[in-house]
């Protein structure tokens, strides 16, 4: 067996980064134990939820806590995770070289620069406004307010500590941008408008991991992630009325 102080580390960075970045817990548990079985334990004692992750071998006097403290959504990352445990699986890493990747995945991988994520915020709010039965004459508009919206919530996460409050003053951004725009007359919708501006800001992929993880067993991480997630879409529901109730 490899060096359990060794072993430990490198699980717990590996949890770390998938469940930062979006991965179901099903995904997690699985990774975690294979790398811990193809390092020597047979049977690992893990315990993952979206705060924390607890491990501790069999039989041995360690036992060590990683929290979480920062959530996003970066597939790249959970992929990168994957297939430097599949290397390891297939010995073409040893344990050292696979923590040394994991510590600069961690650590030096660039994220998606902000403007990169404006523009696909655009194209998805112009996109979705039409999908949903909008006007094609609103969707340049709605690219443009989703844009704007989005930035807004960048900026904004630099000063909260918490998301749903960016979330909030996103919406609230969103909602006087389609009502200004629609009695200016350079839109028609306003509600195709509003609910596309806003499709890059719902926490789809939270909500499908929330019940992923309830339907594999993850009881307590399934529920919490549902929880954020309905408090999310009650933020930017929240913004939108707020706006349309006193416009």
């Amino acid at each position: 067996m490899e060096d359990a102080n060794l072993i430990i580390d490198t699980v717990l960075l590996a949890g770390k980064i998938m469940i930062e970045n979006g991965a179901d817990m099903a995904r997690v548990d699985d990774t975690l134990q294979r790398i811990a079985r193809n390092a020597g334990i047979q049977s690992p004692r893990i315990f993952e939820t979206t705060t924390g992750i607890v491990m501790s071998i069999q039989g041995g006097e360690n036992s060590q806590v990683e929290s979480i403290d920062k959530r996003r959504i970066d597939l790249e990352r959970i992929s990168r995770v994957n297939d430097a445990s599949r290397a390891f699986q297939a010995k073409k890493l040893t344990l050292q070289q696979m923590y040394d990747r994991l510590v600069i995945l961690d650590e030096s991988t660039p994220d998606f620069r902000p403007v990169l994520k404006v523009i696909a915020a655009a194209l998805i709010g112009g996109t979705l406004e039409v999908v949903y039965g909008g006007r094609w004459s609103d969707m340049l508009l709605t690219m443009g307010i989703a844009a704007l919206g989005y930035a807004s919530y960048v900026v904004l996460n630099r000063f909260f500590r918490t998301e749903f409050a960016s979330e909030f003053i996103a919406a609230m951004v969103i909602g006087i941008c389609g009502v200004s725009a629609v009695k200016a007359h350079w839109g028609i919708n306003m509600g195709m408008i509003i609910t596309g501006g806003i499709m890059p800001l719902v926490p789809g992929v939270l909500l499908t991991n929330a019940v992923r993880d309830l339907l594999a067993g993850h009881i307590l991480s399934g529920a919490s992630r549902m929880i954020e997630g309905l408090i999310t879409a009650c933020a930017l529901g929240m913004g939108i009325a707020l706006v349309l109730r006193f416009s």
